[in-house]
């Protein structure tokens, strides 16, 4: 069996999603496909990358992601393959790959394999399923093109970090308006050096002092921040939408001012 996951800006009111499983089933029957999310804002690799970043490591070895965003093909975004820890990773060199790959010992290679449609809009079906489906039979990635060693670069925010303060940017926000910021754990951590501190954002009076380990650490409706699965700092609510009721949008600036 072959798992095929796949993560695009289609939609859930297209018929994008549907074409691509049919192609997929046709070419492999045995696929087991799974839906990472339609709903990404279009075009928009910076959300795509911090979803797929955070759902990958728990797939097996063996999986095929198939990576529906920006995926025109051009002389400076070709299409590409990327192996990873025994994962295959099929999309457009648009800086997605460096999104999630730069910094670690991949393998890659630039699709050489004749669609077999006419058009040319809809390369997730005509394109990447095809390779999905020579992968799962068996092709090494030399068969299926040329070496391909350097990545677009897409540069993601870094905070700027000094002696008393960690100035973040808001990466992503989820269903709940969980609010994730540019700060991760190791970095809190060591700038920190044991330190009290205050984590500031938009709202003035609603600075947060304690870090928490779960949401129903507070009371129902209160402002918390902790370190969550992903590894980023997080402010959220205990069932509350801390994006909306804190005034919390992409790219705002949320700092970390520790004790002098």
């Amino acid at each position: 069996m072959t798992i095929i996951t796949l993560i695009s800006d289609w939609g859930m009111n297209s018929h994008y999603q549907a074409a691509v499983k049919g192609s997929i089933l046709r070419q492999i029957p045995d696929a087991q496909i799974v839906d990472i999310t339609h709903t990404l804002r279009p075009f928009d690799i910076m959300n795509c990358s911090f979803i797929l970043g955070n759902s990958y490591p728990d797939f097996p070895k063996g999986t095929i992601h198939i990576i529906g965003v920006n995926t025109e093909a051009s002389t400076k975004t070709p299409h590409i393959v990327v192996k990873y820890n025994d994962m295959f990773f099929i999309g457009s060199d648009n800086g997605v790959m460096s999104l999630l790959f730069d910094d670690k010992p991949f393998e890659s290679i630039e699709l050489d394999i004749m669609q077999d449609s006419d058009y040319f809009t809809f390369s997730s079906r005509d394109v990447f399923v095809k390779a999905a489906a020579m992968i799962a039979s068996g092709k090494t990635l030399n068969e299926l093109g040329n070496s391909h060693k350097t990545l677009n670069r897409m540069y993601a925010f870094n905070p700027v970090i000094t002696e008393n303060k960690i100035e973040g940017k808001v990466i992503f926000i989820d269903d709940y308006e969980n609010v994730f910021v540019n700060i991760d754990h190791e970095t809190f951590k060591k700038t920190g050096r044991g330190r009290p501190y205050t984590i500031n954002f938009r709202v003035p009076g609603y600075a947060i002092r304690t870090l928490h380990t779960s949401y129903s650490d507070v009371a129902e409706g209160e402002r918390l921040a902790l370190f969550g699965s992903t590894g980023f700092l997080e402010i959220a609510m205990n069932k509350g939408k801390a994006s909306s009721l804190l005034g919390l949008g992409l790219t705002d600036t949320v700092s970390i001012l520790f004790d002098s």
